[in-house]
């Protein structure tokens, strides 16, 4: 929710409520930001039970693929892994709405049964692409990160990121929408070489902890920016190759 925009309002419903009240908040990641919130809404010094580490870290279910290339290269590459992908259930995450619309349109022209979800549409618009998505109706959704939390939809098999987020933190949870409840699942990430490249280091550190591969022009990006490695040098684990699921 914090994400989402919602700060505001939820500081003013704390700031309507009775000081003896009791607060819960729940997290899957606990940044800076979540820690902040957690002491001023509490009244008194927070209980905080945590489960597993604190460290950022993806599900191991998941295979991460990273596909080093240039923005103009995005649309046909996109449409190169579709046809390989056949008619699995796919989420594709844009970062913008407008984007949303144009890839559905872009993608709808290919023959797919594709829609899009963002922001900008209405509550009972959200309902109908939903439903139409659990359903199977619908096999490919493309989406900004208004559908990367919450959504549990258990046979999605493939997270595609058309654009990658600002921050690792919303990378994990959009990967993170496949491979639910012990199942495996697929992230591919189309990693723009120029315009993403400050989110190399962190991504790096990402796909060690989990043991996926790790292309080496991604590890050259990353040492070239030097962006985010330092927060993850602790991690030494080996990389490794996940079998794709079937």
């Amino acid at each position: 929710m914090l994400d989402m925009g919602f700060e505001p309002s939820i500081r003013k419903i704390v700031a309507q409520t009775r000081s003896e009240r009791q607060t819960m908040l729940f997290s899957a990641t606990w940044p800076k930001e979540v820690q902040s919130l957690a002491l001023d809404f509490c009244t008194q010094q927070p209980i905080h039970i945590q489960i597993g580490s604190l460290d950022l870290t993806s599900n191991r279910q998941i295979q991460q693929k990273v596909v080093i290339l240039t923005k103009d290269q995005k649309e046909n590459k996109l449409r190169e892994i579709l046809q390989q992908l056949g008619t699995k259930k796919i989420i594709i995450f844009c970062q913008t709405k407008i984007k949303c619309d144009q890839l559905q349109l872009y993608l709808i022209q290919d023959g797919l049964r594709c829609k899009s979800l963002h922001g900008d549409k209405r509550q009972s618009e959200r309902d109908f692409v939903m439903n139409s998505f659990k359903r199977g109706d619908t096999t490919v959704l493309v989406a900004t990160d208004v559908a990367s939390r919450g959504l549990d939809i258990k046979d999605i098999e493939f997270v595609i990121n058309f654009d990658m987020p600002r921050l690792i933190e919303d990378y994990v949870h959009r990967i993170g929408r496949t491979g639910r409840a012990g199942a495996q699942g697929v992230s591919i990430s189309l990693f723009d070489s120029y315009e993403d490249a400050k989110l190399a280091g962190d991504l790096v550190g990402v796909l060690r902890e989990s043991q996926n591969e790790i292309p080496n022009e991604l590890s050259h990006l990353a040492n070239v920016t030097n962006s985010g490695y330092l927060n993850y040098r602790k991690w030494n684990a080996p990389s490794g190759k996940i079998q794709y699921c079937s």
